[in-house]
């Protein structure tokens, strides 16, 4: 059975659906204010193997990936670049799903953005003022989270270091891995010059960061999902706050696995503006790449590790890549008829072939175990070529071959063409 690493529980546990065969998942998609990196898609690969794998067993996968294009940086950036917010985040938009599509990355069928669903934060800010756990001040509308019991338990937070003075932080977002320790911001109220509103029942204004992705949820899947996931960057604030505003206006458990990945490293440093180090895939795709090569280097591993890019391990991973599809070229797994022998099923070849899919199947019950299950796949090849060279895999081995690699390469996404 699945085993998945829930950071709620801070262990392994049993991947069980609130309703038998049926999965509600929702992912943190893009901040579009300007482009996705490697770092971004290793996060939108290893989410997307989950979809497939979830898939491979048997779930229906209902998706939400969001699309955050109104905040205080997208504004910041816009009005660097001479055009509107909704320009600039358009662009970005479809360089994403542009890029996602070239890496094999099946986006769910919701993706919405926050300026789609600017209607339903409004209703949930009505929600909680009438509750008595939003409030205004000065125009905005803040969240007070010490009116919601065990607020931020996802992340653990020590409320005993709650200041005793009110304290409110308007900002969309803050810089680094750091706790605002007060009340949090929903709505921006309109101000002379505000380059981007919206006219509602609350008023002229626009809905914080904090109440986008509670809004893109609620009106898209429901107020209870199996899965939310994401960067481990949203462990600090944002996930804690979207399970405050769900929870608060629900009053059930939000969420019940919460799976987070960890950072991308290039040369060993996190990937910054003030270091350059900042890698895009059509960075890598000018070393000769193809677009499956970084899908595999972004999803061998473990996703709650961190993982470093550097050229070296980059061009050496390429190279095993590689070197499985020419094994699958020497044993004849290539979508022609293959192997020397007779058909028929020998010892060694039959007990290879029947234990390809379950073995695959072993590792990434363990947690999305990817990289052992791509070792697994390969060292099975090998020992097949082997046998395939002293005449012992015939045609029907073969074709098996195929048929139960291209039921884990629909989760894999990188061992078949087409």
């Amino acid at each position: 059975m699945l085993q998945l690493y829930n950071t709620m529980s801070r262990r392994k546990e049993r991947f069980e659906p609130r309703n038998e065969g049926a999965v509600k998942m929702f992912s943190c998609g893009p901040s579009i204010y300007g482009r996705p990196h490697v770092g971004n898609y290793r996060s939108f690969l290893w989410e997307d193997v989950l979809q497939r794998y979830l898939e491979h067993l048997g779930f229906t996968v209902e998706r939400a990936l969001s699309l955050t294009d109104v905040e205080d940086k997208a504004i910041s950036e816009a009005q660097k670049a001479g055009t509107t917010v909704l320009e600039l985040t358009d662009r970005n938009t479809r360089l994403f799903f542009e890029e996602a599509g070239a890496l094999r990355i099946k986006l769910p069928s919701l993706v919405p953005r926050s300026s789609t669903t600017v209607e339903q934060a409004v209703r949930l800010i009505l929600l909680l003022l009438s509750k008595g756990i939003a409030y205004w001040h000065e125009g905005d509308v803040f969240f007070d989270p010490l009116q919601v019991k065990g607020f931020g338990r996802l992340f653990r937070l020590d409320m005993s270091k709650w200041p005793k003075a009110k304290r409110r932080f308007k900002q969309d977002t803050y810089p680094g891995r750091r706790w605002n320790l007060g009340d949090f911001v929903l709505w921006h109220g309109y101000r002379q010059g505000d380059p981007l509103y919206w006219d509602t029942p609350i008023g002229k204004g626009r809905p914080a960061w904090n109440i986008q992705d509670p809004a893109m949820i609620t009106r898209h899947l429901g107020y209870t999902i199996d899965i939310a996931c994401g960067g481990v960057d949203n462990l600090y604030r944002h996930h804690d706050y979207n399970l405050a505003v769900i929870e608060a206006i629900s009053g059930e458990e939000f969420s019940r696995y919460w799976i987070h990945g960890e950072h991308l490293l290039v040369d060993g440093k996190k990937m910054s503006k003030s270091v350059g180090n900042i890698l895009y895939p059509e960075d890598l795709l000018k070393e000769g790449a193809e677009h499956r090569h970084i899908r595999f280097y972004l999803i061998y591993g473990n996703h709650r590790k961190t993982i470093n890019l550097t050229m070296d391990r980059f061009k050496t991973l390429s190279r095993k890549l590689d070197d499985l599809t020419e094994v699958l070229g020497e044993i004849g797994c290539t979508g022609e008829a293959g192997g020397t022998a007779p058909d028929k099923s020998p010892g060694a070849a039959k007990k290879l072939v029947d234990g390809l899919l379950p073995g695959f199947e072993k590792h990434m019950n363990d947690d999305l175990n990817v990289k052992g299950a791509f070792d697994f796949l390969y060292k099975s090849l090998q020992e097949l070529a082997a046998l395939n060279r002293q005449g012992k895999l015939g045609g029907t081995e073969c074709r098996r071959i195929e048929e139960e690699l291209r039921k884990a390469d629909r989760v894999l996404r990188v061992i078949f063409a087409d």
